[in-house]
Protein backbone atom coordinates (compact mmCIF):
# COMPACT_ATOMS: atom_id res chain seq x y z
CA UNK A 1 0.00 0.00 0.00
CA UNK A 2 1.40 3.69 -0.64
CA UNK A 3 -0.09 6.87 0.53
CA UNK A 4 -2.53 7.11 -2.61
CA UNK A 5 -4.16 4.22 -4.43
CA UNK A 6 -2.80 2.56 -7.33
CA UNK A 7 -5.80 3.14 -9.51
CA UNK A 8 -7.00 6.55 -9.22
CA UNK A 9 -4.33 8.30 -7.47
CA UNK A 10 -7.09 8.65 -4.18
CA UNK A 11 -5.51 9.65 -1.31
CA UNK A 12 -5.89 7.45 1.45
CA UNK A 13 -6.95 8.57 4.93
CA UNK A 14 -5.11 8.25 7.67
CA UNK A 15 -7.06 5.36 9.89
CA UNK A 16 -6.52 3.46 6.90
CA UNK A 17 -2.45 4.21 6.18
CA UNK A 18 -2.05 2.97 9.88
CA UNK A 19 -3.45 -0.58 9.27
CA UNK A 20 -1.50 -1.49 5.82
CA UNK A 21 1.09 1.47 4.84
CA UNK A 22 4.70 0.41 4.52
CA UNK A 23 4.25 -3.50 5.17
CA UNK A 24 4.22 -6.31 2.74
CA UNK A 25 2.59 -9.20 4.31
CA UNK A 26 4.48 -11.86 2.19
CA UNK A 27 8.15 -10.74 2.81
CA UNK A 28 6.64 -12.01 6.56
CA UNK A 29 5.57 -15.62 5.36
CA UNK A 30 2.30 -14.00 4.67
CA UNK A 31 1.90 -12.69 8.52
CA UNK A 32 -1.04 -9.98 8.66
CA UNK A 33 0.26 -8.17 11.10
CA UNK A 34 4.13 -7.01 11.17
CA UNK A 35 6.27 -9.15 13.48
CA UNK A 36 8.16 -7.79 16.03
CA UNK A 37 11.80 -8.03 14.68
CA UNK A 38 13.82 -8.61 17.57
CA UNK A 39 17.29 -8.90 16.36
CA UNK A 40 20.30 -6.53 16.26
CA UNK A 41 21.83 -7.07 12.72
CA UNK A 42 20.70 -7.95 9.21
CA UNK A 43 22.54 -10.41 7.05
CA UNK A 44 23.51 -8.68 3.36
CA UNK A 45 23.25 -10.58 0.27
CA UNK A 46 26.53 -9.80 -1.14
CA UNK A 47 29.69 -7.53 0.60
CA UNK A 48 28.57 -5.81 -2.22
CA UNK A 49 25.24 -5.26 -0.94
CA UNK A 50 26.72 -4.27 2.38
CA UNK A 51 28.57 -1.95 0.70
CA UNK A 52 26.43 0.00 -1.08
CA UNK A 53 24.11 -0.26 1.99
CA UNK A 54 26.53 1.31 4.47
CA UNK A 55 27.16 4.13 1.43
CA UNK A 56 24.42 5.01 1.17
CA UNK A 57 23.15 5.03 5.43
CA UNK A 58 26.43 7.38 5.90
CA UNK A 59 25.80 9.91 3.23
CA UNK A 60 28.67 8.36 1.16
CA UNK A 61 27.58 8.72 -2.35
CA UNK A 62 24.83 10.89 -3.69
CA UNK A 63 21.74 9.07 -3.95
CA UNK A 64 19.12 8.50 -6.41
CA UNK A 65 16.33 7.50 -7.11
CA UNK A 66 16.06 4.14 -7.34
CA UNK A 67 18.19 3.50 -4.20
CA UNK A 68 16.62 1.92 -1.05
CA UNK A 69 17.31 2.16 2.07
CA UNK A 70 18.66 -1.45 3.86
CA UNK A 71 18.48 -3.30 6.80
CA UNK A 72 21.47 -3.14 8.02
CA UNK A 73 21.61 -3.10 12.19
CA UNK A 74 18.82 -2.04 14.75
CA UNK A 75 20.62 1.00 15.34
CA UNK A 76 20.52 2.28 11.82
CA UNK A 77 17.11 0.86 11.15
CA UNK A 78 14.98 -2.14 11.79
CA UNK A 79 11.42 -2.75 10.15
CA UNK A 80 8.94 -2.08 12.84
CA UNK A 81 10.35 1.40 13.43
CA UNK A 82 10.30 2.23 9.40
CA UNK A 83 7.07 0.78 9.35
CA UNK A 84 5.64 3.23 12.27
CA UNK A 85 8.05 6.26 10.79
CA UNK A 86 6.66 5.77 7.38
CA UNK A 87 2.69 5.83 8.68
CA UNK A 88 3.10 8.68 11.40
CA UNK A 89 4.82 10.64 8.72
CA UNK A 90 1.47 9.87 6.57
CA UNK A 91 -0.57 10.76 9.30
CA UNK A 92 1.07 14.09 9.92
CA UNK A 93 1.78 14.98 6.16
CA UNK A 94 5.65 14.75 6.40
CA UNK A 95 8.42 13.12 4.52
CA UNK A 96 9.45 10.93 6.58
CA UNK A 97 9.64 10.18 10.65
CA UNK A 98 12.09 8.67 12.99
CA UNK A 99 11.33 7.17 16.40
CA UNK A 100 13.99 7.86 19.31
CA UNK A 101 14.07 6.23 23.03
CA UNK A 102 11.84 8.84 24.65
CA UNK A 103 10.38 12.00 23.82
CA UNK A 104 13.12 13.68 25.71
CA UNK A 105 15.80 12.03 23.74
CA UNK A 106 14.09 13.31 20.11
CA UNK A 107 13.99 16.76 21.27
CA UNK A 108 17.84 16.07 22.63
CA UNK A 109 18.66 14.71 19.40
CA UNK A 110 16.85 17.36 17.78
CA UNK A 111 18.75 20.06 19.24
CA UNK A 112 22.23 18.89 19.32
CA UNK A 113 21.58 17.91 15.19
CA UNK A 114 19.82 21.52 13.99
CA UNK A 115 21.88 23.66 16.96
CA UNK A 116 25.67 24.90 16.90
CA UNK A 117 27.60 26.69 19.89
CA UNK A 118 26.03 30.77 19.33
CA UNK A 119 22.52 29.42 17.91
CA UNK A 120 19.56 31.18 20.44
CA UNK A 121 16.17 28.82 20.49
CA UNK A 122 12.51 31.07 21.15
CA UNK A 123 10.28 29.12 23.03
CA UNK A 124 6.56 29.36 23.65
CA UNK A 125 5.90 29.04 27.16
CA UNK A 126 5.20 27.24 29.56
CA UNK A 127 6.61 23.74 28.14
CA UNK A 128 6.91 20.60 29.31
CA UNK A 129 9.18 20.48 33.04
CA UNK A 130 12.29 18.12 31.17
CA UNK A 131 12.17 20.34 28.01
CA UNK A 132 12.55 23.34 29.74
CA UNK A 133 15.48 21.43 31.81
CA UNK A 134 17.32 20.73 28.58
CA UNK A 135 16.61 23.96 26.77
CA UNK A 136 17.82 26.25 29.82
CA UNK A 137 20.49 24.11 32.08
CA UNK A 138 21.57 21.62 29.12
CA UNK A 139 21.92 23.30 26.26
CA UNK A 140 24.04 26.14 27.73
CA UNK A 141 26.60 24.18 28.37
CA UNK A 142 27.48 23.98 24.81
CA UNK A 143 26.62 27.64 24.45
CA UNK A 144 23.29 27.33 23.11
CA UNK A 145 20.81 28.96 24.35
CA UNK A 146 16.82 29.88 24.74
CA UNK A 147 14.46 32.80 25.35
CA UNK A 148 11.11 31.81 26.55
CA UNK A 149 8.25 33.92 26.02
CA UNK A 150 4.76 33.47 26.67
CA UNK A 151 2.84 31.56 24.99
CA UNK A 152 -0.73 32.75 23.61
CA UNK A 153 -2.20 35.31 21.44
CA UNK A 154 0.88 37.80 20.31
CA UNK A 155 3.68 34.62 20.82
CA UNK A 156 4.76 35.36 17.09
CA UNK A 157 5.61 39.45 18.17
CA UNK A 158 7.14 38.60 21.51
CA UNK A 159 9.32 35.88 19.52
CA UNK A 160 10.08 38.72 16.68
CA UNK A 161 11.04 41.13 19.43
CA UNK A 162 13.58 38.67 21.31
CA UNK A 163 14.83 37.89 17.66
CA UNK A 164 15.77 41.63 17.37
CA UNK A 165 17.41 41.88 20.69
CA UNK A 166 19.70 38.89 20.17
CA UNK A 167 20.54 39.50 16.42
CA UNK A 168 18.17 37.56 13.81
CA UNK A 169 21.21 35.64 12.65
CA UNK A 170 21.57 34.08 15.84
CA UNK A 171 18.30 32.54 15.48
CA UNK A 172 17.95 28.92 14.57
CA UNK A 173 14.72 27.64 15.92
CA UNK A 174 11.03 28.44 17.24
CA UNK A 175 9.97 26.01 19.53
CA UNK A 176 6.15 25.77 20.25
CA UNK A 177 4.04 23.61 22.52
CA UNK A 178 0.69 23.70 21.53
CA UNK A 179 -1.52 23.59 23.44
CA UNK A 180 0.83 24.40 26.16
CA UNK A 181 1.70 21.42 28.90
CA UNK A 182 -0.09 21.97 31.52
CA UNK A 183 -2.02 25.22 30.73
CA UNK A 184 -3.70 24.30 27.40
CA UNK A 185 -2.87 28.07 25.80
CA UNK A 186 -2.56 28.00 22.39
CA UNK A 187 0.02 29.40 20.07
CA UNK A 188 -0.67 29.66 16.15
CA UNK A 189 1.53 28.04 14.13
CA UNK A 190 1.34 29.42 11.25
CA UNK A 191 2.24 32.36 12.37
CA UNK A 192 5.57 30.99 14.22
CA UNK A 193 6.07 29.39 10.83
CA UNK A 194 5.76 32.84 8.47
CA UNK A 195 8.06 34.53 11.15
CA UNK A 196 10.66 31.53 10.66
CA UNK A 197 10.42 32.57 7.34
CA UNK A 198 10.84 36.52 7.71
CA UNK A 199 14.03 35.83 9.78
CA UNK A 200 15.56 33.08 7.03
CA UNK A 201 15.24 35.69 4.64
CA UNK A 202 18.61 36.35 3.42
CA UNK A 203 20.24 33.93 6.40
CA UNK A 204 22.60 30.90 5.14
CA UNK A 205 20.63 28.84 7.34
CA UNK A 206 16.91 28.20 7.50
CA UNK A 207 15.30 28.90 10.78
CA UNK A 208 13.33 25.72 11.74
CA UNK A 209 9.84 25.92 13.28
CA UNK A 210 9.56 22.86 15.56
CA UNK A 211 6.21 21.76 17.06
CA UNK A 212 5.46 19.51 19.91
CA UNK A 213 2.55 17.95 19.25
CA UNK A 214 1.80 15.52 22.06
CA UNK A 215 -1.39 16.76 23.25
CA UNK A 216 -3.50 16.76 20.14
CA UNK A 217 -1.87 14.91 17.43
CA UNK A 218 -1.86 13.37 15.26
CA UNK A 219 -5.60 12.92 15.59
CA UNK A 220 -7.01 16.72 16.30
CA UNK A 221 -3.40 18.73 15.37
CA UNK A 222 -1.33 18.88 12.04
CA UNK A 223 1.24 21.66 12.64
CA UNK A 224 2.74 20.42 9.07
CA UNK A 225 -0.22 21.56 7.27
CA UNK A 226 0.42 25.35 9.06
CA UNK A 227 3.69 25.54 8.38
CA UNK A 228 5.69 23.53 10.74
CA UNK A 229 8.82 22.05 9.54
CA UNK A 230 9.30 19.36 12.45
CA UNK A 231 6.52 17.90 14.77
CA UNK A 232 7.54 16.27 17.30
CA UNK A 233 5.88 13.36 19.67
CA UNK A 234 5.89 12.44 23.06
CA UNK A 235 5.20 8.79 21.89
CA UNK A 236 4.64 7.44 25.29
CA UNK A 237 1.63 9.59 25.25
CA UNK A 238 -1.47 8.91 23.19
CA UNK A 239 0.29 7.76 20.27
CA UNK A 240 1.24 4.46 22.49
CA UNK A 241 -1.47 5.03 24.38
CA UNK A 242 -1.02 2.02 27.23
CA UNK A 243 1.22 3.50 29.57
CA UNK A 244 3.51 0.04 28.54
CA UNK A 245 6.29 1.87 26.36
CA UNK A 246 8.46 4.69 26.36
CA UNK A 247 9.18 6.56 22.73
CA UNK A 248 9.69 9.60 21.21
CA UNK A 249 9.23 10.54 17.22
CA UNK A 250 9.63 13.59 15.14
CA UNK A 251 8.17 13.81 11.29
CA UNK A 252 9.31 16.41 9.25
CA UNK A 253 10.57 17.51 5.68
CA UNK A 254 13.20 15.45 4.30
CA UNK A 255 16.38 17.12 4.49
CA UNK A 256 16.05 17.69 7.99
CA UNK A 257 14.78 14.39 8.91
CA UNK A 258 17.83 12.67 6.94
CA UNK A 259 20.69 15.10 8.77
CA UNK A 260 18.45 13.77 12.05
CA UNK A 261 18.49 10.07 11.21
CA UNK A 262 22.02 10.32 11.19
CA UNK A 263 22.83 11.95 14.45
CA UNK A 264 19.78 9.73 15.98
CA UNK A 265 22.72 6.64 14.57
CA UNK A 266 25.80 8.14 16.11
CA UNK A 267 24.05 8.66 19.83
CA UNK A 268 22.18 5.68 19.45
CA UNK A 269 18.77 7.63 20.78
CA UNK A 270 16.29 5.24 18.50
CA UNK A 271 13.61 3.47 20.34
CA UNK A 272 14.33 -0.38 20.53
CA UNK A 273 12.55 -2.74 17.76
CA UNK A 274 9.80 -4.05 20.91
CA UNK A 275 8.97 -0.66 21.33
CA UNK A 276 8.80 0.01 17.70
CA UNK A 277 5.84 -3.23 17.17
CA UNK A 278 4.38 -1.79 20.39
CA UNK A 279 3.76 1.64 18.16
CA UNK A 280 2.59 -0.35 15.23
CA UNK A 281 -0.46 -2.04 17.57
CA UNK A 282 -1.27 1.17 19.24
CA UNK A 283 -1.23 3.35 16.15
CA UNK A 284 -3.74 1.51 14.50
CA UNK A 285 -6.19 2.53 17.26
CA UNK A 286 -5.03 6.43 18.19
CA UNK A 287 -8.08 7.67 16.08
CA UNK A 288 -10.51 5.51 17.98
CA UNK A 289 -8.93 6.28 21.38
CA UNK A 290 -8.38 9.92 20.66
CA UNK A 291 -11.84 10.54 19.83
CA UNK A 292 -13.46 9.02 22.68
CA UNK A 293 -11.41 10.49 25.17
CA UNK A 294 -12.06 13.91 24.00
CA UNK A 295 -15.44 13.06 24.39
CA UNK A 296 -15.45 12.08 27.91
CA UNK A 297 -12.99 15.25 29.21
CA UNK A 298 -15.90 17.46 27.61
CA UNK A 299 -18.29 16.76 30.00
CA UNK A 300 -15.99 15.97 32.72
CA UNK A 301 -14.41 19.82 31.68
CA UNK A 302 -18.10 21.13 31.80
CA UNK A 303 -18.94 19.49 35.48
CA UNK A 304 -15.32 21.02 36.67
CA UNK A 305 -16.63 24.22 35.65
CA UNK A 306 -19.37 24.07 37.45
CA UNK A 307 -18.16 23.13 40.27
CA UNK A 308 -17.80 26.01 43.25
CA UNK A 309 -14.60 24.50 44.45
CA UNK A 310 -12.64 24.87 41.23
CA UNK A 311 -11.45 28.51 40.27
CA UNK A 312 -11.18 27.95 36.39
CA UNK A 313 -10.43 25.22 34.13
CA UNK A 314 -8.12 25.38 31.52
CA UNK A 315 -9.78 23.02 28.24
CA UNK A 316 -10.54 23.76 24.45
CA UNK A 317 -13.55 22.77 24.60
CA UNK A 318 -14.72 25.52 26.75
CA UNK A 319 -13.02 28.38 24.81
CA UNK A 320 -16.03 30.85 23.90
CA UNK A 321 -16.85 32.35 20.60
CA UNK A 322 -15.04 35.66 20.26
CA UNK A 323 -12.21 34.74 22.37
CA UNK A 324 -8.85 35.07 20.75
CA UNK A 325 -7.47 31.77 21.43
CA UNK A 326 -10.90 30.06 20.24
CA UNK A 327 -9.76 31.66 16.83
CA UNK A 328 -6.53 29.64 16.91
CA UNK A 329 -8.44 26.63 18.43
CA UNK A 330 -10.59 26.65 15.23
CA UNK A 331 -8.11 27.70 13.20
CA UNK A 332 -5.70 24.79 13.69
CA UNK A 333 -7.49 21.87 15.94
CA UNK A 334 -10.15 19.32 14.70
CA UNK A 335 -10.87 18.52 18.45
CA UNK A 336 -10.24 19.74 21.94
CA UNK A 337 -7.85 16.89 23.07
CA UNK A 338 -8.33 14.68 26.62
CA UNK A 339 -6.15 17.11 28.54
CA UNK A 340 -7.75 19.32 31.17
CA UNK A 341 -5.95 21.90 33.82
CA UNK A 342 -8.02 22.65 36.34
CA UNK A 343 -7.52 24.98 39.60
CA UNK A 344 -8.75 24.23 42.99
CA UNK A 345 -9.41 26.82 45.82
CA UNK A 346 -7.40 26.74 48.80
CA UNK A 347 -3.83 26.36 46.51
CA UNK A 348 -1.60 23.26 46.97
CA UNK A 349 -2.74 21.93 50.37
CA UNK A 350 -6.46 21.70 48.97
CA UNK A 351 -5.04 20.47 45.46
CA UNK A 352 -3.22 17.55 47.42
CA UNK A 353 -6.36 16.61 49.59
CA UNK A 354 -8.10 16.30 46.22
CA UNK A 355 -5.47 14.53 44.58
CA UNK A 356 -5.33 11.33 47.25
CA UNK A 357 -8.79 11.05 47.39
CA UNK A 358 -9.12 10.24 43.68
CA UNK A 359 -10.44 6.91 43.40
CA UNK A 360 -10.99 5.99 39.73
CA UNK A 361 -8.23 8.45 38.20
CA UNK A 362 -5.03 7.44 39.12
CA UNK A 363 -1.90 9.65 40.93
CA UNK A 364 0.65 9.36 38.61
CA UNK A 365 2.66 11.49 36.23
CA UNK A 366 2.32 10.81 32.55
CA UNK A 367 -0.65 11.25 30.38
CA UNK A 368 -2.46 9.90 27.30
CA UNK A 369 -2.92 6.25 28.76
CA UNK A 370 -6.29 4.45 28.40
CA UNK A 371 -6.55 5.06 32.07
CA UNK A 372 -7.18 8.46 33.58
CA UNK A 373 -4.25 9.97 35.27
CA UNK A 374 -3.84 13.14 37.85
CA UNK A 375 -1.32 15.07 39.23
CA UNK A 376 0.06 18.27 40.08
CA UNK A 377 2.87 20.28 37.83
CA UNK A 378 3.69 22.69 40.28
CA UNK A 379 5.77 20.49 42.52
CA UNK A 380 5.74 16.95 40.05
CA UNK A 381 6.60 17.55 36.24
CA UNK A 382 7.34 21.40 36.25
CA UNK A 383 9.12 21.27 39.16
CA UNK A 384 12.61 22.22 38.28
CA UNK A 385 10.78 25.30 36.30
CA UNK A 386 11.37 28.46 39.30
CA UNK A 387 7.41 29.62 40.70
CA UNK A 388 7.36 32.73 39.88
CA UNK A 389 7.69 31.58 36.19
CA UNK A 390 5.03 29.06 36.56
CA UNK A 391 2.58 31.39 38.21
CA UNK A 392 3.46 33.69 35.66
CA UNK A 393 2.13 31.49 33.09
CA UNK A 394 -1.37 30.87 34.82
CA UNK A 395 0.69 27.60 36.88
CA UNK A 396 -0.26 27.89 40.15
CA UNK A 397 0.41 25.72 43.47
CA UNK A 398 -3.50 24.40 42.77
CA UNK A 399 -3.91 23.70 39.15
CA UNK A 400 -4.28 20.23 38.69
CA UNK A 401 -3.53 18.45 35.29
CA UNK A 402 -6.25 15.39 34.23
CA UNK A 403 -5.49 13.18 31.41
CA UNK A 404 -8.84 12.08 30.71
CA UNK A 405 -8.64 8.21 29.83
CA UNK A 406 -11.91 5.57 28.38
CA UNK A 407 -13.29 4.83 31.66
CA UNK A 408 -16.73 5.35 31.36
CA UNK A 409 -17.79 9.66 32.00
CA UNK A 410 -19.98 8.85 34.71
CA UNK A 411 -17.71 7.07 36.75
CA UNK A 412 -14.74 9.97 36.27
CA UNK A 413 -17.38 12.89 36.47
CA UNK A 414 -18.38 11.09 39.87
CA UNK A 415 -14.61 10.67 41.05
CA UNK A 416 -13.93 14.37 40.07
CA UNK A 417 -17.32 15.58 42.62
CA UNK A 418 -15.91 13.15 45.35
CA UNK A 419 -12.53 14.11 45.28
CA UNK A 420 -13.58 18.16 45.30
CA UNK A 421 -15.48 17.38 48.70
CA UNK A 422 -14.35 20.08 51.10
CA UNK A 423 -14.14 18.28 54.98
Amino acid sequence: MDRKHSCSQFAFNPETLALGLGYDPFRSEGAVKPPAFLTSTFQFRTAEEGKHYFELAYGLKEREEKDIDGLIYSRLNNPNLQIFEERLAAWDGTDAGSVFASGMAAISTLSLTLLKPGDYILCSAPVYGGTHYLFEHILPKFDIHTIQVHGGNNTAQLMREAAAKVGKDKVRMLFLETPANPSNTMVDIESIAALADELSAGADRRVITAVDNTFMGPIFQSPAKHGADLVIYSATKFIGGHSDLIAGVVTGKKKVMDELMLMRTILGTMANPFSGWLLLRSLETVAVRMRRQAETAQKVAEMLAAHPQVNRVCYPGLLEKGDPQRAIYDKQCTGPGALIAFEINGGEKAAMAALNRFEVARLAVSLGGTESLVQLPYCMTHSDVPPEQLESFGVTAGLVRMSVGLEHPEDLIHDCEQALKVD
